[in-house]
């Protein structure tokens, strides 16, 4: 049998720590760098104007430099950091997983290569009632109406 690599949860694990380890030892030397996402799992809090998310390509150069640096925060499974965006300069901050970052720049020279997209979460939704049966003193409220 062949294994799939693009399926393979253990290599994206495996590539996901990479990623990590790589930005670590870079946030940690105080090296800027540049890097290269997909956009449809790249999150901008607040969110971007419409007219300057249209100009995003599938995939978004970001160079972490300077505030966007500092701001920088690094988790085991995602990275975020501030920035400004167009003319106005809009301040956003920017999410996303480490497995959306498909390369990882420094000085013009590609230091990491990823070809792994990332796991993608379902959402729970639950109903309104569950939710509200998760609390124990909802419940207790209920079970004196009745």
């Amino acid at each position: 049998m062949q294994l799939k690599l693009s399926d393979s949860a253990k290599l994206k694990k495996i590539n996901q720590n990479y990623i990590y380890d790589t930005l670590e030892f870079l946030l940690s030397n105080n090296q800027f760098f540049g890097i290269v996402c997909e956009t449809s799992y790249t999150e901008f809090n607040p969110p971007l104007p419409t007219s300057l998310m249209d100009t995003f390509q599938d995939r978004v150069f970001f160079m972490i430099a300077e505030y966007s640096f500092e701001s920088a925060i690094l988790e085991e499974d995602s990275f975020s950091f501030e920035a400004g965006f167009g003319e106005e300069n809009i301040g956003s901050k920017v999410s996303l997983p480490l497995l959306a970052i498909q390369e990882v720049i420094v000085e013009n020279h590609p230091i990491l290569v990823n070809f792994f997209s990332p796991i993608k979460k379902e959402k729970k939704i639950q109903n309104s009632m569950e939710k509200l049966l998760q609390n124990p003193q909802n419940q207790k409220l209920l079970k004196k109406k009745r």
